[in-house]
C-alpha cells in the first residue's frame, strides 16, 4: 500500500511535534518533512513532492498564503490542506483563492484532521464543519442578492513577499538580501502595492497586512 506523504509546515516546533507524533500512529500516511516558514516549504516540498501539505498561515519570512501560492506553482500534484488558529472568512476565501483544498483550525479533533487529509488527498475539498457552515450560507445569501462573492485585492507572488517584510519591519536593503533582488526593485515594489492598496505609508501598509493575515499583530507590551 503505497502511503500518503505529508509535508508539516507551521513556526511553531511543538506543534509540528505533535501532529507528527499523531500522523506517525497512522499506517497509511508518511511524514516526509518539515518546515518552518513557506520559503522552506517550498524548498522541502520540492525534494519529497508530498502528497499533502499541512500548511499554517501565520509564519515569518513567507506566511502560508504566498507559500501555498508558489509551492502548488511548483509541485502541482501536491495538496494544501491549511491548519490555522484562524478560521475567520477572509482567511478561507484568499487560501482557497490560492488553491488550498482544504480549511481546518487547530481546535479541530484528531480524527476530523486524518479524515481530512484522506479526503484532500483523493482530490476531494474539505473544511472544519463551522467553516463550511459559513462558506454555504456566504455563497446562499450571495445568490439570493444577485450579488457575487467580493473577491480580494489581487497581488503578485513578488508583491506578497515585499509586503510581508515591510509588515516585519525590514528596511529596503534587507529585503533586497532576503529576496535577492535589489534595492530599486524593492522600491517598485512597495509604490505598486500602495497605489494597489491606495495605501501611501509604511504604517498603513503594516496595518493592511496585520487585518489580512499576512503577519500576526504585535503583542502588546506589558503594563
Amino acid at each position: 500500500m503505497k502511503k500518503i506523504s505529508v509535508l508539516l509546515v507551521d513556526d511553531h516546533t511543538v506543534v509540528r511535534q505533535g501532529l507528527r507524533a499523531l500522523l506517525n500512529q497512522e499506517e497509511d500516511i508518511d511524514v516526509v518533512g518539515e518546515a518552518e516558514n513557506g520559503r522552506q516549504a517550498l524548498q522541502m516540498a520540492a525534494k519529497t513532492t508530498p502528497d499533502v501539505v499541512l500548511m499554517d498561515v501565520v509564519m515569518p519570512l513567507m506566511n502560508g498564503m504566498e507559500g501555498t501560492r508558489q509551492l502548488l506553482k511548483s509541485v502541482p500534484s501536491a495538496k494544501v490542506l491549511v491548519l490555522s488558529s484562524y478560521g475567520d472568512d477572509d482567511y478561507v476565501q484568499q487560501l482557497t483563492e490560492v488553491g488550498a483544498s482544504g480549511y481546518l483550525t487547530k481546535q479541530t479533533a484528531g480524527d476530523d484532521l486524518l479524515l481530512a487529509i484522506r479526503e484532500v488527498q483523493k482530490g476531494n475539498a474539505f473544511f472544519s464543519p463551522a467553516i463550511a457552515k459559513r462558506l454555504r450560507d456566504r455563497c446562499r445569501q450571495a445568490f439570493v442578492d444577485g450579488q457575487p462573492l467580493k473577491r480580494t485585492i489581487q497581488l503578485t507572488s513578488r508583491e506578497s513577499e515585499v509586503l510581508q517584510l515591510i509588515a516585519e519591519g525590514l528596511p529596503n536593503k534587507q529585503i533586497a538580501g532576503e529576496l535577492g533582488i535589489s534595492i530599486k526593485t524593492v522600491e517598485k515594489h512597495r509604490q505598486q502595492l500602495m497605489n494597489k492598496l491606495a495605501i501611501h505609508d509604511v504604517a498603513g501598509l503594516t496595518r493592511y497586512a496585520i487585518s489580512k493575515g499576512v503577519v500576526e499583530a504585535p503583542m502588546a507590551a506589558p503594563a
